[in-house]
């Protein structure tokens, strides 16, 4: 095998880790069930609201064999890759078919910014759509859309009101209602979550409205 062909290897098995913990799930439709956290490091977004910026840098390198010999051990049945931008490694592909193939229910959650094509459809997709007050709007890739699943969300983070109103103009100019889940969040000691539900429900939205559950039993702490 040449050089070049075991740095392919590589990057094909191994991703670069910042933590793997097993909690509550705190977001999306599986809302407090003990799960599995893989946080993989790195990300080429700087989202104003960004609560994982400490995954931005540093981690370890662990094989596919690696990683899922920690999520056997916890014996969870619920698995999420997360980041960080977990689609920014080569390997995760590789990573969500052998936790699928390991019989587990997987999600992904992912900015949007980077391309959902290819993805194992076992999985499911959070994908975080960028509201103007994330600073990084520009970088939505809106080919991702069509490439939603029934079994997939789409998450939006507000802010303020122009999010909102920018949040629900996207609902309604792609049809998000129609193709999947849609989530509405208030963005963590920023937005008020009972104007945002009041918001919610005065324009009958066909959204769920969620809070993050790890923030208000854990605040803003790490691995938790």
């Amino acid at each position: 095998m040449t050089d070049q062909a075991s740095r392919n290897l590589n990057a094909d098995e191994r991703l670069r880790i910042t933590e793997i913990f097993y909690s509550l799930q705190g977001e999306a439709n599986t809302m407090g069930l003990p799960t599995v956290f893989i946080r993989l490091t790195g990300c080429p977004l700087r989202c104003h609201y960004c609560d994982t910026s400490y995954a931005f840098q540093g981690g370890e390198w662990q094989t596919l064999d690696q990683i899922l010999s920690r999520v056997q051990a916890s014996q969870a049945r619920y698995v999420t890759v997360t980041g960080g931008e977990p689609l920014a490694q080569k390997a995760c592909h590789r990573l969500l078919s052998a936790l699928c193939d390991a019989g587990y229910q997987v999600s992904l959650e992912t900015s949007g910014a980077l391309s959902i094509a290819g993805l194992d459809p076992r999985a499911s997709v959070v994908m975080d759509m960028k509201t103007p007050s994330s600073g990084e709007c520009v970088r939505n890739l809106y080919e991702n859309i069509d490439l939603l699943k029934k079994t997939d969300q789409v998450k939006f983070v507000i802010s303020d009101l122009q999010d909102f109103q920018w949040s629900v103009d996207t609902l309604q100019q792609y049809g998000l209602a129609e193709r999947c889940e849609v989530l509405f969040s208030p963005s963590y000691g920023v937005m008020d979550p009972t104007q945002l539900a009041q918001w919610i429900l005065d324009q009958r939205l066909p959204v769920r409205f969620q809070i993050q559950l790890h923030k208000i039993l854990w605040g803003d702490r790490a691995g938790v």
